[in-house]
């Protein structure tokens, strides 16, 4: 498997931001896009120094070896599938239907949205990471393999290789991996179910204020979830109904 030397994102959210930090950090180069422009990218791009640049979704497709896609899930049929024929795309994206609208295929449970994206995404590999946990413990808990308070992050695909090549990349960015199955499978870490965002964080006190629930939620370290408690976490989940919400996480 050859070595991952550019990191490519469509979308530079919240967790397409923590992503790019920490592929830097780790020694990549990352090409970033968005919805508005490269010329939107400026203050990011800046920040990230040398080794990041701006370009169209388009040109991230053509220059990455590994793409994340990391935009709001309603906008998924917006992604360059002829671009990305042949790419393995990591998918982050989860259902909020008060942001997303209604998914009928979603709320039967006739298929998860990763299913829903790699339908789109017909001639590419898509492996679903970095759903699971919030932007701020993603970028805080990052640690170098080996350390004892390392955590893991699950991922689901269809395709062994496409999901080593990104294990290979969530070494480079702090992480161990938890392979939980196939696209059909990845409801096992969607909102709602065990392993998604409360293990990463510490028990938040009661009777904050808007205000001190902000800082607190920036401010507080992550708790460490190791692979074999991520394991624990998502063969435990049980179907249940899909979606979330993002107001019940500060930040999110």
């Amino acid at each position: 498997m050859s070595r991952i030397r550019t990191l490519g994102l469509i979308g530079t959210g919240m967790i397409g931001s923590a992503v790019a930090r920490l592929a830097v950090a780790g020694g990549l180069d990352v090409v970033l896009s968005n919805s508005r422009g490269p010329e939107t990218l400026a203050d990011l791009v800046a920040e990230l120094g040398a080794h990041a640049r701006a370009a169209t979704p388009e040109e991230v497709a053509r220059n990455a070896d590994l793409v994340v896609a990391t935009i709001p899930l309603k906008a998924y049929d917006r992604l360059p599938a002829a671009a990305l024929a042949g790419r393995t795309v990591i998918d982050t994206m989860n259902y909020y239907p008060e942001r997303d609208g209604v998914f009928a295929a979603l709320d039967t449970g006739e298929a998860t949205s990763s299913v829903l994206v790699q339908r789109h995404l017909a001639d590419s590999r898509v492996v679903k990471a970095f759903n699971n946990i919030d932007f701020r413990r993603l970028f805080t808990s990052a640690r170098p393999a080996g350390a004892a308070d390392r955590s893991a992050l699950p991922i689901a695909g269809d395709d062994a290789t496409a999901k080593a090549e990104v294990a290979q990349l969530l070494d480079v960015l702090g992480y161990d991996t938890v392979d939980i199955g196939t696209l059909a499978d990845s409801w096992r870490s969607e909102p709602g179910t065990p392993v998604y965002v409360h293990p990463y964080m510490a028990a938040r006190p009661e009777g904050l204020s808007q205000e001190e629930a902000g800082r607190w939620f920036f401010e507080t370290p992550g708790v460490p979830v190791p692979a074999s408690r991520v394991k624990e976490l998502t063969d435990s989940a049980a179907r249940g109904p899909v979606g979330g919400s993002r107001a019940a996480i500060v930040g999110d």
